[in-house]
């Protein structure tokens, strides 16, 4: 039974961007992955992060807050 709790799962780089096409759109995924500079990611994008190694699944949690994706959704 769910209380209204976020169950987390593991999200591999495919499935992150999967999510974020989901999410966004295909085009403006890649737009927000690419330009736009997180400080929840240490002053990177979602794309340097992935390259720096960061889990996709920290980026992800990164995305959905500074973009108000709803728990539902994340």
């Amino acid at each position: 039974m769910r209380t209204g709790a976020t169950i987390l799962v593991p999200v591999r780089t495919t499935a992150f961007r999967t999510l974020m096409a989901d999410e966004f759109g295909s085009i403006r995924a890649a737009m927000i992955a690419s330009d736009h500079v997180f400080a929840e990611l240490g002053g990177r994008t979602a794309d340097q992060a992935l390259a720096a190694g960061l889990e996709p699944k920290d980026i992800w949690d990164a995305v959905c807050q500074v973009y108000d994706v709803p728990p539902n959704r994340r």
